[in-house]
């Protein structure tokens, strides 16, 4: 038992960032640890992580490295010299034995605040590539744990490729609770649509337009994003559609019978853990990074999902790819179940041990 030790938790900006802290949080509670969040004062995690029991939440202020012109680029790092203030003066109150850090903006003063108090700092980088967040932070960490080998190859010899923490209700679901929460009867198979904590646009539209083709073959279920229901659907005969679910997640996991998703590489863990057949449309470069598209093709390469880029999808195209997949299931599952574990939950842990000892 750790009896009297304290974690802090950083990462936010997106939920990516978030749930794997959220899986963390029952074992790291178990093994006796007193939990301590550093976020955003806006973000998604400020929300979420207020609202857990026995978790204290601390804000700090936070700018964002734009690689774009923006007026706030003149602003934003003086927001960020104030929050590395603001999270060395936490790291000195709350004296932590140890910093888990999830990347994102808000990680970089919290992770150099650590490092300023001699806190050791352990970080994981989702992404195929490391993110500007995550290498501004790797001097001042002991040990990275990435999701990708690629990743790993990249950070160099404090890197390490476990999979992503994972959070264990998600493969508790039941398929019958799924079918009924959905209003679906379960004769057809059911196609889930996933579009990441800020919606999809350009694949939602693409879906409800070949949705005619689509529901002779699957019931559909959509989660669309906030603000992106369509009321002209509402009661449309084996579609169901949803901003986001959380508490009945797990339930229509379980009666998902192939995935429509946007190339997050946590989702992608997620539905390599529960080895559903993947059909990937990753958020076009310019409007990110680029890292879903890296992503994407890296599980296309070793055969676990099919892809289809967003420029070359149209209502008939997306119809196309689904069908493929469907075609597809037994050779994608097959190599899903042969792939080295998506959950890097107990490997974190251990990691987050070994940088204290």
């Amino acid at each position: 038992m750790n009896m009297g030790k304290k974690i802090v938790l950083t990462g936010g900006g997106t939920m990516g960032h978030v749930t794997p802290n959220l899986a963390l949080l029952p074992h790291l509670m178990d093994k006796g640890y007193e939990v301590h969040y550093i976020g955003t004062e806006k973000g998604m995690e400020a929300e979420k992580l207020r609202s857990i029991p026995g978790v204290t939440y601390h804000a700090v202020k936070t700018g964002k490295l734009r690689r774009y012109f923006d007026w706030r680029n003149f602003t934003d790092p003086f927001r960020v010299i104030a929050g590395a203030f603001q999270s060395a003066a936490l790291m000195g109150k709350i004296k932590p034995d140890v910093c888990f850090s999830k990347g994102g903006f808000v990680a970089v003063p919290v992770v150099f605040g650590a490092w300023l108090h001699r806190i050791p700092v352990v970080c994981h980088e989702s992404d195929l590539t490391p993110g500007l967040a995550n290498k501004l932070c790797k001097p001042f960490a002991r040990k990275i744990a990435t999701t990708f080998p690629e990743c790993a190859q990249a950070l160099g010899d404090k890197a390490e490729t476990v999979g992503t923490p994972l959070r264990p209700e998600l493969f508790r679901g039941s398929r019958a609770r799924g079918l009924s929460r959905l209003g679906f009867a379960g004769q057809k198979p059911v196609l889930l649509m996933m579009g990441g904590s800020s919606g999809a646009q350009a694949v939602n539209k693409a879906l409800r337009e070949a949705l005619p083709q689509l529901l002779e073959c699957f019931d559909v279920a959509h989660i669309c994003g906030k603000g992106n229901i369509d009321a002209v659907l509402e009661g449309t005969a084996g579609y169901a559609q949803a901003e986001f679910l959380d508490a009945d997640l797990p339930d229509v996991l379980a009666c998902a019978d192939i995935v429509l998703s946007r190339a997050g590489s946590n989702a992608l863990m997620e539905f390599q853990a529960l080895a559903r057949p993947l059909l990937l449309v990753p958020y076009p470069k310019g409007a990110s990074r680029g890292d879903q598209i890296l992503n994407a093709k890296s599980m296309e390469r070793r055969g676990l999902c099919r892809v289809l880029l967003q420029e070359d999808m149209t209502a008939d195209t997306l119809t196309k790819a689904i069908m493929k997949t469907w075609v597809d299931r037994e050779a994608l599952t097959a190599a899903v179940e042969a792939a080295p574990p998506a959950d890097g939950t107990m490997r974190v842990l251990e990691m987050i041990e070994e940088v204290q000892r």
